[in-house]
């Protein structure tokens, strides 16, 4: 196995993570589930422009946290066995659903398909806002000054995880759909929320995340790669805490959006996919969260690659999904 230019490959492979979790880390998510628990949905499909012979194609509307309306794509097989399984998308930082064409394949094997838009970012999503501090650059350090003031759950990506987790409820409670059959995959950012959904809504069965985004942000910080994705927290510092004097405290609040401290409630089986190469998204970033799964898991390791195209990867998760 060749070095990455992380830690050696036997180090990864016991490597836990170095970014603080919160102690109140559990009652936290909880208490997000508890608050999209009492939420009215109001679900809406409004039939799409794209049509095709074997699917009907619908945008999808809910309301979230803040109540903020949710976007998402959602495909419908329209002739299969019932109740089908089901498949949720999920997209890259800054990113959208992306082209209905991408989703067929899933929708061609009999299966229900939902691709969600992140609030405030490339989409139709809405982020209805709400905190205080910086919102010139980047999601994760949104709601960060109103989380070091004892307001943690302003935290955005605290209700795009919740999104997620709502999103499956959703496509989960079709009549249509098997709620023992549904999986979720995506890459980098949908990494992360692949890691999320599996973790707040523990009826999700199999799940494929790609160099997941939002893991380990010390760790990310210590090797000098707060650049490209995780370029904001070094603008946070330079510009809100230069000397570094509320280094230990922003870290320790990051850590309640921090997915490796989510992993372990996942119940999912895990195919994961990850380039050693990888400077966007460390492998020890990684790792920290992989190493935490208790569930079934299998890594696909592809040594001299980044964060990009994984050669192979999204048929080995195709064909790992059609087992549901």
């Amino acid at each position: 196995m060749p070095l990455t230019f992380d830690y050696p490959f036997e180090q990864l492979l016991n490597y836990n993570g170095i970014n603080p979790k919160p102690a109140d880390f559990d009652a936290f998510w909880d208490a997000g589930l508890d608050e999209i628990n009492r939420l009215d949905p109001d679900v809406q499909l409004v039939p799409a422009d794209f049509k095709t012979s074997f699917c009907e194609c619908y945008d999808l509307y809910f309301t979230g946290i803040g109540n903020a309306r949710i976007h998402a794509k959602f495909l419908k097989p329209r002739s299969s066995q019932q109740p089908h399984p089901a498949i949720l998308m999920f997209h890259g930082y800054t990113g959208n659903a992306g082209d209905w064409l991408e989703k067929l394949g899933y929708a061609a094997q009999g299966f229900a398909v939902a691709a969600m838009d992140c609030r405030g970012q490339g989409g139709y999503s809405q982020d209805t806002g709400g905190v205080t501090g910086n919102t010139l650059h980047g999601h994760i350090i949104r709601g960060l000054d109103d989380a070091l003031n004892g307001s943690p759950e302003k935290l955005l990506f605290r209700q795009v995880f919740l999104d997620t987790a709502q999103l499956a409820r959703i496509v989960m409670d079709m009549p249509d759909v098997d709620a023992e059959r549904v999986g979720v995959t995506g890459g980098s950012q949908g990494g992360a929320l692949t890691i999320a959904c599996a973790a707040l809504e523990p009826r999700i069965k199999r799940a494929a995340p790609i160099y997941p985004f939002l893991s380990d942000f010390k760790r990310v910080w210590q090797m000098d790669q707060a650049r490209d994705a995780y370029k904001e927290l070094q603008e946070y510092f330079r510009h809100f805490d230069p000397t570094h004097a509320k280094e230990d405290a922003i870290f320790e609040k990051l850590g309640y959006i921090d997915i490796q401290h989510l992993a372990n409630r996942i119940r999912a089986e895990v195919l994961w996919g990850i380039g050693l190469m990888d400077t966007v998204c460390p492998p020890s970033s990684q790792f920290a969260a992989y190493n935490k799964l208790t569930a079934k898991k299998s890594m696909e390791i592809y040594p001299d690659f980044a964060h990009e195209n994984l050669p192979g990867f999204a048929d080995k998760a195709f064909q790992f999904m059609l087992g549901l």
